[in-house]
């Protein structure tokens, strides 16, 4: 499930980057989630391969997938607001 959660955060952080350009810094969020959802996907297809295993749709994998989107956009607000800081700087 957390894969899910992940590559819809990703791909909603990617309109927003498609549509606000650089404006927001849409483009860091949408470059951090689709690193993570491009590595659990690697991680399923391996472990469809080695164990036949699918995708876990549990609890707590929906927490795990809440937590890293939360602290993705954590990570992306201090950057944000770190670069709104320099720019208004100069």
């Amino acid at each position: 499930m957390w894969f899910i959660i992940t590559f819809l955060f990703a791909v909603l952080a990617t309109v927003g980057w498609y549509y606000t350009g650089r404006k927001y810094r849409f483009d860091f969020l949408s470059l951090f989630l689709w690193g993570s959802a491009l590595m659990w996907l690697v991680d399923h297809i391996v472990a469809y391969l080695s164990e036949g295993e699918g995708i876990e749709v549990s609890l707590s994998g929906t927490i795990l997938g809440v937590i890293v989107v939360t602290t993705a956009l954590i990570i992306w607000l201090g950057v944000f607001l770190y670069t709104r800081k320099i720019q208004s700087i100069d």
